[in-house]
């Protein structure tokens, strides 16, 4: 494995860098958008019954904030429980567009990472094939066998490239995808607990009393 490393000369080295960079990420997001740490199980439906019976501690909210983004954004809609439902759900999606944009922190990086890898890769074997040619115009074609072995070596950044590249690739792909995921089951817990905040009650419909006609 080390000679390969040594074969590809220096672009080797930021490829390394870009490897180590995308491991980082990958485990460091998949850490931290585990599904207990983002949607604690039965934190809705224990809030919902908190919230229900009005007793809302000022304290207790804070705490609830910064338990997990589910519990900041249920917090959210409780510190404007007071105000009309419109004002509570722009509060809601405001909250929720801030959140959205903490979990998918270093995500944008990976993707550039799963991008720039195979270019890297590239660039790499076009630097060891201009070193090759420039070794043939100083001391001749020689030996064909070395000849071979040489864009062999080459070769090693491209492939290093797409190794950098695919699982940083299919990492990206995965974490966006639980996040939209955890979008969906945010917003549902979102909307459970508005209406216990503000319950929907519907006018029943009385019949509207038509004119008697007058005798004469």
């Amino acid at each position: 494995m080390l000679e390969l490393v040594k074969a590809g000369g220096w672009p080797m080295i930021p490829l390394l860098l870009l490897a180590v960079a995308a491991l980082a990420i990958i485990v460091e997001r998949a850490w931290t958008l585990r599904r207990v740490a983002v949607l604690p199980p039965n934190l809705g439906r224990e809030v919902r019954a908190w919230a229900g019976t009005g007793r809302l501690d000022p304290a207790h909210i804070e705490s609830l904030r910064a338990t997990s983004p589910l519990g900041a954004l249920l917090a959210a809609a409780l510190d404007v429980r007071n105000r009309p439902r419109e004002v509570i759900r722009e509060r809601i999606e405001d909250t929720g567009r801030h959140l959205v944009h903490r979990m998918e922190r270093f995500l944008n990086a990976l993707g550039t990472i799963a991008a720039a890898g195979p270019l890297l890769g590239l660039f790499g074997t076009v630097v060891g094939m201009i070193d090759m040619f420039l070794g043939i115009l100083d001391h001749g074609v020689g030996d064909v066998n070395q000849l071979a072995g040489g864009i062999g070596k080459a070769l090693v950044c491209t492939a290093t490239g797409m190794i950098v590249a695919v699982p940083a690739l299919m990492a990206h792909r995965w974490l966006r995808g639980r996040i939209a995921g955890y979008i969906v089951d945010m917003e549902h817990e979102a909307i459970q607990l508005l209406d216990v905040l503000d319950p929907v009650q519907r006018p029943v419909a009385r019949p509207v009393p038509q004119p008697q006609p007058v005798l004469e």
